[in-house]
This record gives structure tokens, C-alpha cells and sequence, in this order.
């Protein structure tokens, strides 16, 4: 099937040699003498791209671009004109414009012109398709043999790259991504297994930054120097996510992003308060009995975190004035964002923001979400959608013109939930689908990390429970009564609190305002 043109140009006789080339390498092409024929044309027909002369009597192109955009916002559109003026180019610019030709134009120039544009994704997708075939043994032969944490980064982030850059592939190279996807969290799982118990046990830089270690390795330092800091933790971000946020904050800063893992469970409740204590759950329990509590309601769990850091900032020879906020509600997000200079008159601001969390939990529970964001892709375009249009972007911006460092992070990750393994154990263990804690749990091994001496891990437990269970993978747990319910219930949720990649591997960036 041809591409479709349509030319609009007062002066169209002079450009049949045009024309007849552009034929001749087949495509059809409509050419119009005005702009009011050029949009009762796109009204009623499909065309592939424009080409508009700037100055045409009567309508002019950037008037024939307005309507145009009206009708079909997304066509591509090719201004051409005789004139060099910067105004001019930049009306037609600030108008998204999809090129801007300068008079006299040649054949061989709209050729390239058109491939440019229609052609750009093709050529990008079967050149990355190339890549990552020709890269599929060299990144596979790192999951079979001895990595450590530095690697099982890249290897991570590496895959997630290619994720987005093969979103538009064909289905087939998708699933083999997918796969190979699969495969690396099934090796990560072994691997967490095998080391995580050994980098509680080591010396701080012999292991990796863990939830624990978060600030006193990524603000602190940076406190210390008198810097003017605000922390943003983003709940439940995953750095696929955070990738996309990224791209819309290039303009505003300049980013490094680091990374960190995550301690088990993946969950709320122990690794945020974790980060904002700097202890593992097990001291927190000890240290402060009366800010640490276990039950089913994850939602009050976090009710001490500005206490717990607080009493950090103390412990590690700062100030404990802080401002702390957490937004759950959007009507909160605005009111911040509506005075986001006045949070940079305090050294340390620390503002958690809960929507992405509340997402992951809404799509489990809502049909509409679910057809919305059906996979992993649509449910990062959604999340790329919403903080485009969010008080927390709002923030950003505002704080991009202050003389401020941003550091963004998040405490856990979450994962497509795919695959159901039964667990065994007392009817009063935790209820959370990727990990539990209780008496005498059991599952299948190659589903879950048992752990039979909590306090080894650095967690706690109240009698009677005395073991948790820890899902990998892509595997969520069910219980065996009424099996089936809830088996079709959880699958194809998103979930936290396990040991895969998106969980446990997390980003912390820090960003400087570029102005």
C-alpha cells in the first residue's frame, strides 16, 4: 500500500517534476493550489503527511496548520516557504510542525524529507531489533554464570532499556525479550537467595547500598556541605518509570542516576521505614519498640516514618528540622505545588508521593484499569501519562528555578504477578499476595526464599509467627481454600514485596536545576 500525500502550494504547476518523482518511487500524490482545498481534503481523506506552502493567498499555511491540527492533530506536517525569517520559522515550530523546508526544494530533499518522517520508526525499530539479537547470546551468558550485585545492575538495566526500545517490534521479538526477561529474574532469584543473607552479615562497603543505607550515602553528604536538599520518594517506582520522568525532566535538570537495592520484604511497611531510620526492621523494633508495629493493615504501618527520621538526622550529627509531607490525595500535591518556593527556605525537605503505589493497587482491583493497561507497557504509558499532567511534575518545574539539589528515589519496585504457587500455613499469616509472615509457612522451593530465623535477615516477628516466606520471580501465593477464586483474581496484577529485579533494583537520582 503507498504512502499518501497531499501538496499544498499556490504555485503547484511548477512543481509537476516533483510530483511525477515522487510518483515514480510510489507514492500518491494530491496537489492543491489553497489551504481551504487542503483541509476539506484532509477532512474527508487519510493521508500520511503534508506538505504546506508558508505563503499562500487568501489562507496562509500557518492558518492551513491551525485547521489541520484541529482535524487531524497527529498528521505530519511539512512547512515549506520562501522566507528565512526566525519569527516565521518559529510560529511554525511552536505549532509542532513535523519539518521546515527552505525554497527552491529539490526532489532528492523531499525524498529524505518524507523517509525521515514516515520511515524514522521502521528504521529505528529494525536497527534495534539488529542490536539486541546480535547482543541476545553476550547478555544470556551473563546469567549463567557467577555475577555479582555490580552486574545483576547492568544486566538489569540493560534489559529494561531494551524493553522500551523494542516497544514497537513485532510480537515475536518482543517475547523473546520477554523470556530472556523472565530467565534473568529466575538467575536473580538464585542469586538473592544465595548472597543477600551474606551483605547483612559484611561491612557497609562491602555490599551494596541497601534501603537502610539510602540517605546517609545519597543526602546526607550533601546536608553536610549545607546544600539545600528536597528528597522526593516516589512509592512503588519502578526504573522503567522512572526512565520516562527522566525524559520529561531533561529540559529542567541535569541527572545522575545511581541505584540501590531494596531489603526483603519489598514492601512498604520495610523499606520505607527502613530508609527513613536507617535500620534495618529488626533494630528499629529494638531501638524503638513504640514505632514499630506488625498487622494486616499495611496503611498504618508507616505512621512514625518523620519520627524515625528525625531521630537519624540526630544520630548522624544533623539537624532534625526537616519538613516532611506525604501526599496521598491529589488536592495535597496541589497545595505543595502551589508554594513549592517556600520548601526551599528549610535545609531538608522530604516529600513522599503515594500515587504510583495507589496505581499498582487500583489496576488489581479495577476492570477498566485493567483493559487501560492491559501489559506492562500500557501500564508504564499510563504512569508516563498521569505524571505528565501531575502537581508532582508541577513541583519539579518549580523547584528547577530554585537554587536547590533533588534527589528522587523510591522504596520498592513492583512486578506483573503472572504465576500462582500454593502456600501452606497458619490462617493468621500476613495476607500480602509476594511475601508473608506467620507459623510453619511452606511453598514450593522453587517459588519462594524460606526463611526459618528472621532475625538473621534482620526481621522481626511476634509470636506465634516465626518464619516468612519471600516470593521470586513473577509468583504470587495462594492459599489452598477457595483456590481458584482467588488464583483468578491476582493473576495479571501488579505486586510488591517479592524478590525480582523491578523490586529489589531500585533508582536514586540526584538532580541540579540547569538554570
Amino acid at each position: 500500500m503507498s504512502n499518501k500525500i497531499i501538496w499544498a502550494d499556490d504555485e503547484i504547476d511548477q512543481l509537476k517534476s516533483h510530483i511525477i518523482f515522487l510518483e515514480s518511487r510510489g507514492f500518491e500524490v494530491t496537489p492543491v493550489t489553497n489551504g481551504e482545498d487542503a483541509v476539506s481534503l484532509i477532512k474527508s481523506n487519510l493521508y500520511d503527511i503534508v506538505f504546506l506552502d508558508e505563503q499562500m493567498p487568501g489562507m496562509d499555511g500557518l492558518a492551513t496548520l491551525e485547521q489541520i491540527q484541529n482535524v487531524r492533530p497527529l498528521l505530519p506536517v511539512v512547512m515549506i516557504t520562501k522566507s528565512e525569517e526566525e519569527s516565521i520559522m518559529e510560529d511554525a515550530i511552536g505549532n509542532k510542525i513535523a519539518d521546515y523546508l527552505i525554497k527552491p526544494v529539490n526532489p532528492n530533499q523531499i525524498l529524505l524529507t518524507i523517509k525521515r518522517i514516515l520511515d524514522k520508526k521502521r528504521i529505528q525499530n529494525e536497527k534495534a531489533a539488529q542490536t539486541y539479537l546480535k547482543n541476545f547470546n553476550e547478555l544470556s551468558s551473563k546469567l549463567n554464570k557467577q555475577t555479582d550485585w555490580r552486574e545483576w545492575i547492568e544486566i538489569y538495566k540493560t534489559l529494561t532499556h531494551w524493553e522500551l526500545n523494542l516497544e514497537s517490534s513485532d510480537e515475536a521479538l518482543q517475547q523473546v525479550l520477554q523470556d530472556q526477561f523472565q530467565q534473568a529474574n529466575q538467575a536473580f532469584g538464585k542469586f538473592i537467595r544465595q548472597e543477600y543473607r551474606s551483605w547483612l552479615q559484611r561491612k557497609e562497603d562491602e555490599h551494596p547500598t541497601l534501603s537502610p543505607d539510602l540517605l546517609k550515602r545519597h543526602v546526607f553528604p550533601m546536608l553536610k556541605r549545607n546544600e539545600t536538599v528536597v528528597f522526593f520518594l516516589i512509592d512503588c517506582m519502578r526504573y522503567d518509570q522512572w526512565l520516562l520522568f527522566q525524559g520529561m525532566l531533561d529540559d529542567y535538570f541535569t541527572i545522575n542516576t545511581d541505584f540501590y537495592y531494596s531489603i526483603l520484604p519489598t514492601a512498604t511497611p520495610f523499606s520505607r521505614n527502613s530508609i527513613f531510620s536507617g535500620l534495618f526492621p529488626l533494630e528499629i523494633q529494638r531501638r524503638y519498640p513504640g514505632l514499630w508495629e506488625m498487622g494486616q493493615d499495611e496503611s498504618s504501618l508507616n505512621r512514625h516514618e518523620e519520627e524515625l527520621l528525625k531521630k537519624y538526622l540526630l544520630r548522624s550529627q544533623l539537624s532534625d528540622h526537616v519538613k516532611y509531607e506525604k501526599v496521598i490525595q491529589p488536592e495535597e500535591g496541589n497545595k505543595i505545588a502551589d508554594k513549592m518556593s517556600n520548601y526551599t527556605q528549610s535545609r531538608f525537605t522530604t516529600i513522599i508521593y503515594n500515587f504510583v503505589d495507589t496505581l499498582v493497587h487500583s489496576r488489581s482491583d479495577s476492570e477498566v484499569l485493567k483493559q487501560l493497561a492491559p501489559d506492562v507497557s500500557a501500564f508504564r504509558s499510563l504512569t508516563e501519562t498521569w505524571f505528565q499532567h501531575s502537581s508532582l511534575f508541577r513541583m519539579f518545574k518549580e523547584l528547577a528555578k530554585e537554587d536547590v539539589t533533588v534527589v528522587v528515589s523510591t522504596d520498592h519496585g513492583s512486578v506483573r504477578s503472572m504465576r500462582d504457587t500454593k502456600v501452606f500455613g497458619d490462617k493468621d499469616a500476613a495476607t500480602n499476595l509476594r511475601y508473608k509472615y506467620g507459623r510453619n509457612l511452606k511453598a514450593e522451593d522453587s517459588a519462594a526464599i524460606f526463611i526459618d530465623k528472621p532475625h538473621v535477615y534482620q526481621l522481626p516477628v511476634e509470636p506465634p509467627a516465626n518464619t516468612y516466606i519471600i516470593a521470586k520471580e513473577n509468583y504470587y501465593f495462594v492459599y489452598p481454600n477457595n483456590y481458584k477464586k482467588f488464583q483468578n483474581r491476582y493473576k495479571d496484577t501488579f505486586q510488591h514485596g517479592g524478590a525480582s529485579m523491578e523490586e529489589m533494583i531500585l533508582p536514586v537520582a540526584t538532580l541540579k536545576p540547569r538554570s
